[in-house]
């Protein structure tokens, strides 16, 4: 049987867009703002973090007004979210969970 390892996603490799997936699982859409804020990053590398989990369809980008204010938010796919599951199931076999 092949370790563990060889299931987690190089999507995930970095803490930011780790993170990021584990917050849109927990709301539908989540304001760009609100994800910075929440994260305690940057807007740079939030930025980079979600054009990379576009570009691979894990996340939504849907833009828009609050007023006259532009706005972005960004919610999870169901194909981010399958992808977000399995990366977490082979990060607890690998735990031992």
């Amino acid at each position: 049987m092949p370790h563990p390892r060889h299931r987690l996603d190089p999507a995930f490799q970095t803490p930011i867009r780790f993170s990021l997936m584990a917050a849109l699982r927990r709301d539908a859409d989540i304001e760009f703002g609100i994800l910075r804020d929440l994260l305690e990053a940057d807007d740079s590398s939030l930025s980079k973090a979600i054009a990379h989990l576009a570009r691979t369809n894990y996340v939504r980008i849907t833009k828009g007004y609050v007023g006259s204010r532009p706005r972005t938010w960004i919610s999870i796919t169901a194909y981010g979210e399958r992808a977000y599951a399995d990366h977490v199931a082979a990060l607890r076999a690998i735990a031992g969970e």
